[in-house]
């Protein structure tokens, strides 16, 4: 898709250089540059909506559910080591 923004000519003369010493088009530049932009956008909206919830929920371990984890890793361990037992 085409489209025309205005950039300040600072900013333009910068990423004309940054292009040219990538190796990349105008055009590839800009959608990289704007791919990042948004990736990092989409992270701080996450990290914002899970610091929310934490914020309203406890984070504590459930005592009754680490305690029952806690108790199944001897079994597990027990078990991984049979399965590389078979494996060899």
């Amino acid at each position: 898709m085409k489209i025309a923004i205005s950039l300040p000519n600072s900013i333009f003369e910068e990423a004309e250089a940054l292009a040219q010493q990538l190796g990349l088009s105008r055009s590839e530049l800009y959608t990289e540059a704007l791919k990042a932009y948004l990736q990092r956008y989409n992270r701080e909206r996450i990290l914002a909506k899970l610091n929310e919830v934490y914020s309203k929920e406890s984070s504590d371990l459930d005592t009754v559910m680490a305690t029952m984890q806690f108790m199944s890793l001897p079994q597990e361990r027990s078990i991984r080591a049979e399965n590389l037992r078979f494996q060899r």
